[in-house]
């Protein structure tokens, strides 16, 4: 019945329409905002924007081919909106100019109505109405940034923007079977995920509780971040929150893994689904079961400073990576001609010791001449071998008072991937 009714409704009333109501809305947005003023300091509000958006259409419609007169009204716009602002740093010193510019905006919406998808549209007339609105919240957040994070931030869009589509995306040789572009593919996309972490860590949750910095930190690192939640436990040996806190370091660590296997090998995600979701389980009930379990002692929670890793879009941390990217290629190729698939599992529980990202990535990535299955069961044994290792950290570096718990935690994540990997 609609659609019966709009095809009796010319295109070019509906998009007249939609353009005021559109300068109209970004009015309205520009007189509340300026509600509380004791003056007028915008050259105005709701009528000028939705007139201005009038305007535009109307000298738009005028001729739709060569755009003159559009672009003479335009021109006269920006003359008017010029002496107003020239006007206004003269008379109240102010110098901003989102007022301007909005208008400017709105005098296009006219031929963006006609021309463009209407959800090109709707998109930046809630851009504007959001970036107009944010001033506050954006200068606040902008003051939390330091000059080394926007330097770093601008290499590493550098190196993903630029560098990685041109890499080639062959192989390197018989023994290294990666290609550059994906060599380099996999350093942006294990950064990428960390940077989340970071980013969520100092700007989003600076004062993150105990159970939050292990969500955000077992995306960056579970290793790192149940070996500081360990030192931590010596300072506070009665919080009931460290435990629960490794084990949810761990399943992220889980959720990491498996959407870096979506990534680049659906197969393999296929595969080690079914165990992942067992693992997760299991280490979420854990944290659930120990954290209800604990007596309450009515203490303050500890907060984590935000510190709890570095920036992973830094040089350093990407090249280290890199590093470990190539030499596990190189070792596992070797392996894998000399011992086959024995060797690689074997191989996958020495890695457990170290930072098993670089070699899961190898497997996910590289036409090794082994099966699905084989990289599967070396993936689930390198991080079988991980949580040992993790354990090890805990009982080393914990206190204590947390070391049964600990063991029944880890002892059934490791006895879980034995299960999965041999069974």
């Amino acid at each position: 019945m609609t659609q019966e009714i709009l095809r009796y409704i010319p295109i070019e009333f509906i998009n007249f329409l939609l353009t005021v109501v559109f300068a109209l809305l970004i009015g309205l947005e520009q007189r509340r905002h300026n509600i509380k003023q004791e003056f007028e300091s915008l050259f105005g509000t709701d009528r000028t924007f939705t007139l201005i958006g009038i305007f535009g259409y109307i000298l738009y419609a005028l001729n739709t081919q060569t755009l003159v007169p559009f672009l003479g009204g335009g021109a006269a716009l920006a003359i008017l909106l010029g002496i107003d602002y020239y006007q206004k740093i003269k008379e109240q010193h102010r110098f901003g100019m989102t007022s301007l510019v909005t208008g400017l905006i709105t005098y296009c919406l006219g031929p963006l109505t006609a021309t463009q998808p209407k959800w090109l549209v709707l998109s930046v007339v809630v851009c504007v109405l959001i970036i107009t609105e944010i001033k506050d919240d954006l200068l606040k957040f902008s003051q939390k940034f330091d000059n080394a994070e926007f330097i770093t931030l601008a290499k590493f869009i550098v190196l993903a923007g630029i560098i990685l589509p041109l890499l080639p995306d062959t192989p390197i040789s018989q023994t290294i079977n990666i290609s550059p572009f994906h060599f380099w593919l996999a350093i942006v996309v294990v950064s990428s995920i960390s940077y989340v972490s970071y980013l969520l860590k100092k700007f989003v949750f600076p004062n993150a509780g105990m159970l939050l910095t292990g969500i955000l930190g077992g995306l960056y690192s579970s290793t790192a971040t149940t070996v500081i939640l360990a030192r931590k436990s010596k300072e506070d040996p009665g919080s009931a929150k460290i435990v629960p806190a490794i084990m949810l370091a761990t399943a992220m660590m889980y959720v990491r893994i498996y959407v870096l296997a979506v990534f680049f090998n659906g197969a393999i995600a296929a595969s080690l689904a079914r165990s992942f979701v067992v693992f997760i389980v299991i280490a979420i009930g854990l944290a659930v079961y120990f954290l209800r379990a604990a007596p309450s002692a009515g203490k303050k929670e500890i907060t984590m400073p935000v510190q709890t890793h570095t920036n992973p879009l830094e040089f350093k941390t990407a090249f280290i990576f890199g590093g470990l990217f190539i030499i596990f290629g190189i070792v596992t190729g070797y392996v894998i001609t000399a011992f086959g698939s024995t060797g690689v599992n074997m191989m996958a529980f020495v890695v457990g010791v170290t930072d098993i990202d670089p070699f899961i990535l190898n497997l996910f990535q590289s036409k090794w001449n082994i099966a699905d299955a084989v990289i599967v069961m070396a993936v689930l044994n390198a991080i079988t071998s991980n949580n040992l290792l993790k354990l090890g950290y805990t009982l080393v570096l914990g206190s204590p008072a947390i070391r049964r718990r600990v063991i029944i935690c880890f002892g059934a994540l490791v006895i879980a991937g034995v299960i999965f990997a041999f069974v």
